[in-house]
């Protein structure tokens, strides 16, 4: 079974509007619901689990319900920060659960992920431990501890973007959770990052530039002309 957890906690502080990025209403429909509605039209997910802060979470549930989403069987409350909603998200799915089952773990802000990501994101986990989409850097990079002067040539060849979904086996993923301690998943800064210091083996697979996160009124404005086009 694939189970879904759909990241919708996040505040959108970058944004300066007046309600977090994925609530945003774009021809007449909140952005997660695009989000939401790929996985619920995607053959090869079963279930959905939405991490929604309290103060949202009726909001939530009543697009779930008007726009017909029917794999959603759960709400977990949002963390204090990203890792530990994903932490939440996990135990909500642990119920019913078995050890080979995949989780996938998605940003609401992240309207526009392919079929084809998501389905190489499942294999992904299910040959090896997990899977992550990335894209090339193409811009060189720079290492610098003070932002002042370069410490460190980095090879471009070598670096990639990380994009969601990124999916894992559950059972070796929740594990890692509970074995931790708080400090470290609050200092987790992307979903993989945990499982990879665990020796869980993470493939990458191809991600798109479409795929891109609503972070700021640019990317909203090029979702927008996406849409209307």
């Amino acid at each position: 079974m694939n189970t879904a957890i759909i990241l919708a906690g996040g505040v959108g502080s970058r944004m300066g509007v007046d309600r977090p990025k994925q609530y945003l209403i774009v021809n007449e429909k909140p952005i997660i619901v695009y989000c939401l509605e790929i996985f619920e039209n995607h053959k090869n997910i079963d279930k959905i689990i939405i991490v929604v802060s309290d103060e949202w979470k009726d909001y939530v549930i009543e697009n779930v319900s008007k726009c017909g989403i029917s794999k959603v069987c759960g709400y977990a409350p949002a963390g204090r920060t990203r890792q530990h909603s994903i932490y939440n998200g996990l135990k909500c799915t642990e119920e019913n659960a078995s050890e080979t089952d995949v989780v996938i773990i998605h940003d609401a802000a992240r309207p526009l992920v392919s079929n084809k990501i998501i389905d190489d994101c499942i294999v992904g986990a299910t040959e090896d431990d997990g899977a992550m989409p990335v894209i090339s850097v193409k811009d060189t990079i720079y290492q610098s501890k003070d932002g002042k002067s370069i410490d460190n040539l980095l090879k471009r060849s070598e670096l990639f973007a990380g994009q969601a979904p990124e999916s894992f086996n559950f059972k070796k993923y929740l594990d890692i959770h509970n074995s931790v301690s708080d400090d470290e998943i609050a200092a987790t800064a992307g979903s993989s990052e945990i499982a990879y210091r665990h020796s869980m083996k993470i493939r990458l697979v191809e991600g798109s530039e479409r795929n891109f996160k609503i972070t700021t009124i640019e990317d909203l404005e090029t979702f927008e002309t996406i849409v209307n086009g």
